[in-house]
Parts: C-alpha cells; sequence; structure tokens
C-alpha cells in the first residue's frame, strides 16, 4: 500500500516562499505520477501542479505558474514543489497524490489521485 506523506506547510509573509515535500513510506512510486493539490474550507480542491514518473512532463494550474516549481527525486522517492512569491489566495491545506495516470494534465485537471497523503497547511499571511 502506498503510502504518502506532506511536510514543509507553514505560515508565511506575502512574497514569501515554503518547500513542500511529499514521500513514500515504503513504496517505490518511480511510476507514478505526482500531483500537488490543495483545498480552501468550502471550496473545491484544485490541482496546483503535477509531475509524470521519470519528470519529464510537469503541468502547472495557471494561478501558478512562474511562481511555483515541482520536481522529484525517485532515489529518495520524494516530490517537492518549491513555492516562491507567495500571495493570500495561496493559503489552503495542500495534498499530493500518486497516481497510475502517465499524464500529469489529467490528474490535475481531473483530480485522478489514487493515493493521497494527509495535507500540509500553508497560510500566508501578513
Amino acid at each position: 500500500q502506498l503510502q504518502l506523506v506532506e511536510s514543509g506547510g507553514g505560515e508565511v509573509l506575502p512574497g514569501g516562499s515554503l518547500r513542500l515535500s511529499c514521500a513514500s513510506s515504503g513504496v517505490d512510486f518511480r511510476y507514478n505520477t505526482i500531483g500537488w493539490f490543495r483545498q480552501i474550507s468550502g471550496k473545491e480542491r484544485e490541482g496546483v501542479s503535477c509531475i509524470s514518473g521519470t519528470g519529464a512532463n510537469s503541468h502547472y494550474a495557471d494561478s501558478v505558474k512562474g511562481r511555483f516549481t515541482i520536481s522529484r527525486d525517485n532515489k529518495k522517492n520524494t516530490v517537492s514543489l518549491q513555492m516562491d512569491s507567495l500571495k493570500p489566495e495561496d493559503t489552503a491545506v495542500y495534498y499530493c497524490a500518486a497516481s497510475e495516470s502517465p499524464s500529469p494534465f489529467s490528474v490535475c485537471t481531473k483530480g485522478q489521485g489514487d493515493y493521497w497523503g494527509q495535507g500540509t497547511q500553508v497560510t500566508v499571511s501578513s
């Protein structure tokens, strides 16, 4: 059973940076597309960024393009999300998910996660 654990959330000032990490517990996920999603209470979950198993392909939501960067290290079974120039509207619970789908675009836009982490809170506030 693939288990995912997120870390790196916290509170930051507008314009600041945070780096989120998603680690696999015990199972090699090099063949899975991994996605970062976020959800604000009362709103629909949004696909933020997704990356293919090899790392060759990725997708970003328009709202984070140019500010967020997704990467993965398959030797360490981790996927990271570097978040720069953070805005108050980035405040949400961020989840990582692993998918059998090979398409980062589909995973992100359709929420095609097969395994989900527990989430980590990101708060951007002055």
